[in-house]
């Protein structure tokens, strides 16, 4: 038996059948649905047009929409983050150069080098609550700003003890901007993902390299100063580029703003040229968030120390 129920929208009139429910009888039973073919101007019945059914998360436009040039400018500007390998490579070359000019004992001249790790160390956590509070986009600008600012600054240190402090200081943005993969990687579909975040390694080597480029030129000429603020200049690139930036959309979505997740989601179709997938935004299923503690229980605790020891 399939009962139906009269909606309102045929062309028959009252006469034709009694609102309601009505029953039909089918002898028999069928193994495949015929279609049915709509006339001209007919209204679709309301049980079946509801497209507001049609849901998809945005992990699913990502994947839809795929890698294409919207992807290729995020690599380069995260890169330049990424790119500040610069600062980490200029302690081999700055330290032996302070050594001599300034006739440093060999503990401090370790102890320059190993403040800027400290305050890498002592930031990362910082760095990571700040970019899930208040966005991925915010954690990074804020921490690339920090490092250019002082980096730049140490540039102009008189004496021994403020470059220690300056360069404790970069250490500490440096934290901050891995980060960089964080909003890269929301950004990418599967398919993509490994080698694309493996890519950004490229940037840091990248970086490295020029330092000892830089430093050739540099250093004969105008000095360890100019050197050290010359070194800023990928993350001086990046902040001017940080307009373009967008804010992570999967962050956005889980922290209610949908609108400003949808129109980040059409503006990579658009660069790509992609279609968006058809249907409405809705929020991933987010779980309670994780603590601290739950890295050492019995089902992570070796792939926690493991990767600790790795890197």
């Amino acid at each position: 038996v399939v009962k139906f129920r009269r909606t309102g929208e045929s062309s028959r009139s009252d006469e034709d059948g009694i609102s309601g429910e009505h029953e039909v009888q089918i002898e028999g039973v069928r193994t495949e649905l015929e279609p049915v073919e709509l006339g001209d101007g007919a209204a679709v019945p309301k049980e079946f047009a509801n497209p507001t059914d049609d849901t998809f998360m945005v992990e699913d436009a990502v994947e839809a929409i795929g890698f294409g040039k919207f992807q290729w400018k995020l690599s380069v500007i995260t890169g330049l983050a990424w790119a500040n390998a610069m600062e980490m490579m200029i302690l081999s070359i700055l330290a032996p150069q302070l050594h001599c000019e300034w006739r440093l004992p060999s503990w401090k001249v370790a102890l320059l080098t190993s403040v800027v790790f400290v305050g890498m160390m002592s930031s990362s956590t910082l760095w990571g609550n700040i970019s899930d509070q208040y966005g991925r986009k915010t954690g990074l600008k804020i921490s690339v700003l920090w490092t250019l600012y002082y980096g730049i600054l140490s540039g102009f240190a008189p004496i021994y003890s403020w470059i220690l402090v300056l360069r404790g200081l970069v250490g500490f943005g440096i934290g901050g901007v891995p980060q960089s993969v964080t909003l890269y990687a929301e950004f990418l579909p599967m398919k993509a993902r490994a080698k694309c975040i493996l890519l950004i390694e490229v940037f840091w080597a990248l970086g490295t390299v020029f330092e000892v480029l830089l430093a050739v030129v540099v250093m004969p000429t105008l000095g360890w100063r100019w050197l050290l603020i010359l070194s800023a200049l990928p993350l001086l690139l990046f902040a001017g580029l940080c307009f373009w930036l967008p804010e992570s959309a999967r962050y956005d979505v889980l922290s209610g703003n949908q609108e400003k997740a949808l129109a980040t989601l059409k503006r990579i179709a658009t660069e790509n040229g992609a279609p968006m997938p058809l249907g409405k935004l809705v929020v991933s299923r987010q779980e309670d968030r994780g603590k601290m503690r739950d890295l050492f229980t019995p089902h992570f605790r070796w792939t926690t120390l493991l990767l600790w020891f790795i890197w």
